[in-house]
């Protein structure tokens, strides 16, 4: 039996119900609000389990224990580490030789403005860990990256008192997310808006962008290189060819469907199958 670990129910969740019931799979709902780990002892008696769940830390523990219970995910709680946290997503591909943007990480106000002084206006600041293109800054000068810090140093989370700090790339007024499944790019999208955050949950319009074997061979690298599995990757366009911006490792695929046609549950279903049969025969 498939297990969802879900928390909000998105369209992504229920077209995925939806083609389970279809194609007559059985599946179970595995609420966070009413969710209960034993430790040590007995675990939800599903076979594989797919992470929907939009905390990451809720996700991050749930898919742990399902681990080290025996029960495959996807993704699986290595990849959910590596993938929920900026820092080390970053720091993981450039590890492996994959191209990723200039970044600089710092622990302190003074040492994130010499940093950005460094590397030179405009850079992005970003959270360590969030999605949706929400609490992005891009700093334009000076004045903004001392207001920028000194805000997210009073906010006291830990996380806002570590700085990441990362170049603007000068791409079109787009970028690139492409979806993979283990060993297949199934498809991808660009993202396009006026504003320089282009996520289509924010203004970001998608349409369809062909998988080239640049492309493909660039997402292989990138997912090889956190773990594998159910990924989307964010590309950027620099003058110098393709960068690893950041993987999402619970992506939504509403806006992916649409400018595609490509349907994302069934060949997640079919996914899903896949890892469960290898599982066991491991």
């Amino acid at each position: 039996m498939i297990g969802i670990l879900c928390s909000r129910i998105r369209f992504e969740e229920k077209a995925l119900f939806e083609a389970l019931r279809r194609r007559g799979i059985a599946f179970e709902r595995l609420d966070e609000d009413r969710l209960q780990f034993a430790i040590g002892g007995d675990v939800p008696g599903v076979t594989v389990v797919l992470d929907r769940s939009i905390h990451h830390g809720r996700s991050l523990y749930a898919l742990t224990l399902l681990n080290a219970a025996g029960v495959p995910t996807v993704n699986s709680a290595q990849v959910a580490h590596i993938c929920g946290d900026k820092i080390l997503t970053s720091s993981t591909l450039a590890a492996a030789g994959v191209p990723v943007p200039k970044t600089v990480i710092a622990f302190t106000r003074e040492a994130a403005l010499d940093a950005i002084e460094k590397m030179g206006y405009p850079v992005v600041l970003k959270p360590m860990v969030g999605s949706w293109g929400r609490l992005l800054a891009k700093i334009n000068d000076r004045d903004a990256a001392e207001a920028v810090l000194e805000h997210k140093e009073t906010l006291g989370s830990y996380q806002h008192g570590i700085f990441y700090i990362q170049e603007y790339v000068r791409k079109p007024d787009r970028d690139i997310r492409a979806i993979v499944m283990g060993d297949q790019t199934i498809g991808a999208i660009y993202r396009t808006a006026d504003h320089w955050i282009t996520n289509t949950a924010r203004t970001g319009q998608a349409s369809p962008c062909p998988v080239t074997p640049e492309i493909h061979a660039l997402c292989q690298e990138a997912s090889a290189a956190v773990g594998g599995g159910f990924l989307a990757i964010d590309l950027l366009e620099d003058d110098d060819g393709l960068l690893v911006n950041e993987i999402n490792y619970t992506p939504e695929f509403h806006g992916f469907m649409s400018a595609t046609g490509i349907s994302v549950p069934d060949l997640l279903i079919d996914y899903l199958l896949r890892v469960h049969e290898t599982e066991a025969v491991a």
